[in-house]
This record gives structure tokens, C-alpha cells and sequence, in this order.
């Protein structure tokens, strides 16, 4: 993916993430459209970009929640390296592909969190329920899956187009 493509698409996952906010708190809040970005860029086996996207998305998703600065950061680097490299050993096309592991990941970047907050402050609040972590990692998971669906109908719809462009440029 470009770098422009790449910013564009990280804007419309925050742009997502605060339209979401404004009409369907809970719903924002149980999926994470910036992981999925960086789970659908670490699809495509690059892992130090992959590692970085994952670093920026985190550190802008801790400028967002209301906890300690830089959990989700660490876990979002994490996962978006080990997500990269799951994808350079294993051919993830298939959507249900997408969709175990966009949630395996949101659930690694979950317990990632949990881990660092009892091991870092033991002081701070009980974390969520676990059947909020599973319902994040699922719903993060099919929302992950329909965007990975809708990219490769967008890109059939761009390669018909340039087919028919390119017949025509040939009769004429």
C-alpha cells in the first residue's frame, strides 16, 4: 500500500472511530477501526512498516482512550509486527482468513493491554468484563472482514474500468 493510500486510509479510520462515537458510542468503542488498518497493511507482509503503522495507530488510539499513555501503543506494535509476519509464512486471502485474524489480533491486543496494566499498575481499576474483550475481538473481526471484502470489490470494479479503457484505446 502507498504512503498516500496508507495516510488516507488511516484518516478514514479516525474519522470512522469519531463518527462512531457521535451516533453508536458502544459500538465505537467495542471496535477498533485503526486495527484494523494496520492488521489489513501487515497483510501484505511488510513488517517494519507494519511495526510502525501499528506504534503511531496505538499511540493515536491512547491520545483517544481515557487510560494510561502508551499500553495500547506497545500492543498495537506488537501485534501489527507479529500480524506481518503471521502473513509472510501463511497466504491470508480468503475472508474468513481476514476475519480470524483481525480477531486473534484484537484479542492479542487486548490481553497485551490487560497484562501491562496489572504488571505496570497494580493500583489502576479492574479492567472490562472478558465477554466485552471476546465481543471487541469478534465485531473488530467482521468489521475487519467487510472492509478486507469491500477493498477487493473496489479493486475488481478499477481493474474492470482499465480493461474497458484499454479495449478502447485499441479499437480507436
Amino acid at each position: 500500500m502507498g504512503a498516500l493510500k496508507l495516510a488516507a486510509a488511516v484518516a478514514v479510520a479516525v474519522l470512522a472511530h469519531f463518527v462512531g462515537m457521535a451516533l453508536l458510542p458502544e459500538v465505537a468503542r467495542l471496535v477498533d477501526f485503526l486495527l484494523i488498518v494496520v492488521i489489513l497493511h501487515a497483510l501484505a507482509g511488510r513488517s517494519l512498516s507494519a511495526l510502525f503503522l501499528g506504534f503511531a495507530a496505538g499511540l493515536f488510539y491512547d491520545s483517544l482512550a481515557s487510560g494510561p499513555f502508551g499500553l495500547f501503543g506497545f500492543a498495537d506494535t506488537i501485534v501489527g509486527y507479529a500480524a506481518a509476519r503471521i502473513a509472510q509464512r501463511l497466504v491470508i486471502q480468503r475472508p474468513s482468513g481476514v476475519l480470524a485474524v483481525v480477531g486473534f489480533a484484537s484479542a492479542l491486543q487486548q490481553t497485551i493491554v490487560v497484562v501491562l496494566t496489572y504488571l505496570l499498575l497494580p493500583s489502576a481499576p479492574a479492567t472490562e468484563p472478558l465477554w466485552t474483550a471476546v465481543a471487541r475481538a469478534g465485531l473488530t473481526g467482521i468489521a475487519g472482514m467487510v472492509v478486507y471484502l469491500a477493498l477487493i470489490q473496489g479493486r475488481r470494479v478499477s481493474e474492470a474500468r482499465r480493461r474497458g479503457r484499454m479495449s478502447r484505446l485499441r479499437l480507436g
